[in-house]
């Protein structure tokens, strides 16, 4: 399988050729200076506001045993356009070569974690399943399934990342096991027959005929055992999708299963989310979120040798970035900025979000689980709009 291993990627051989001849003519020169550089991203896709710092994690694992020091945001930080998640300093050569893996590791996970926080967001607290594992190289699919779990979602649909976030793979039935049986009431019979009593029985009911008539035909196949129902692939419908839930809803409240949900998959985003919301109650998001638009980091020097520099476009020296708790709003200043600053506009306190992490190659930071990261991430939600 041509996927690299971590020992591959520490040692610099995932790095695009520049820097190995850079780190070649340094070394040839015997020129040892200490730099500092800084991750960030000068603008997010798709004209977002906000995005979530995901692969903090791999990064420091990444550094550690390295002769620099890093400071960076916490696995999950919401960030702005142009703020700094991340500073390196130290003797260029140490990392240089590390550079390719280091915004590798950040611009995938972070783009995915925002697009599920965003999805998050926009669902409010329906349920929220990544089902994206067939979009994805399947050796990435704990990577980008963790990513979209810290990003709010639920669940995960692949069996390894549930496994590895501690928590039960979450989803329903194929098409597939409908053909096979031929009939949604058979399959749903034969799922609760057979599958274990703590799966929640939900049928998929769109494979042979209208959404609203295969609906009715499994909660009469199984009665009051029937959690819910999956309606997939919405953008293959010509009418409006919401109309059919509204339908669908209707038909099973009529016979008496209110407590039945409806769940919807298939070519969802935010934007759907919200259109679907009145009637839906919980989303599996494939695509949107794992093949989600990176987050284009960049890593700038900023200082050489302690004296500000940058190229082009670029705001020299090494900054802080300052955030109030209370109104959420954040500033980007010089790295020995003057403590007024820390009172805010409305009258609370700002706080550092760039913190010491790695001191001369020891890690000094310890790592939140992922439950934790996701928490985090979601408290943060409370203080954004989507």
């Amino acid at each position: 399988m041509r996927t690299a291993t971590e020992q591959e990627i520490a040692s610099g051989k995932t790095t695009d050729v520049y820097f190995q001849r850079t780190a070649e003519i340094l070394t040839g020169l015997g020129i040892h200076k200490v730099v500092s550089a800084e991750v960030k991203a000068a603008s997010l896709p798709e004209s977002i506001s906000w995005g979530v710092a995901c692969g903090v994690h791999d990064v420091l694992r990444l550094l550690e045993g390295r002769k620099v020091d890093v400071e960076a945001v916490q696995e999950g930080t919401i960030f702005g356009p142009d703020q700094p998640i991340l500073q390196i300093t130290g003797d260029y050569l140490e990392f240089c070569t590390l550079e390719t893996a280091l915004l590798g590791y950040l611009c995938l996970q972070s783009g995915v974690a925002t697009k599920a926080a965003r999805c998050r967001k926009a669902a409010g607290n329906r349920f929220l399943a990544s089902f994206g594992a067939r979009r994805m190289h399947p050796a990435l699919a704990p990577v980008i399934d963790r990513a979209a779990y810290i990003g709010g979602c639920d669940g995960v649909s692949v069996v390894l990342s549930a496994e590895l976030l501690g928590i039960k793979p979450s989803g329903t039935m194929p098409h597939a096991l409908v053909i096979v049986l031929g009939d949604v009431a058979e399959a749903i019979r034969q799922f609760d027959s057979i599958i274990d009593r703590d799966v929640p029985r939900i049928a998929l009911v769109d494979t042979f005929s209208d959404e609203k008539a295969e609906a009715v035909r499994a909660a009469e196949a199984i009665g009051k055992k029937l959690a819910g129902v999956r309606l997939d692939t919405p953008g293959s419908r010509r009418g409006d999708m919401a109309k059919i839930l509204e339908e669908v809803r209707w038909e099973l409240n009529l016979r008496g299963y209110e407590h039945v949900k409806i769940m919807v998959s298939g070519g969802l985003d935010e934007d759907e989310i919200l259109h679907l919301n009145p009637f839906a109650d919980g989303y599996g998001v494939g695509t949107a979120i794992s093949n989600a638009r990176t987050i284009d980091f960049a890593l700038d020097i900023i200082e050489v040798e302690g004296r500000p520099i940058a190229k082009r476009g670029k705001k020299s020296g090494r900054k802080q970035v300052l955030r109030c708790e209370k109104c959420f709003s954040s500033i980007v200043v010089p790295y020995n900025y003057p403590k007024v600053l820390l009172q805010c506009e409305c009258g609370e306190k700002r706080s550092e979000l760039l913190k010491p992490v790695i001191t001369s190659g020891t890690l000094t930071a310890s790592f939140k689980s992922d439950k934790e990261v996701r928490q985090f991430v979601l408290e943060q939600l409370n203080c954004v709009e989507i």
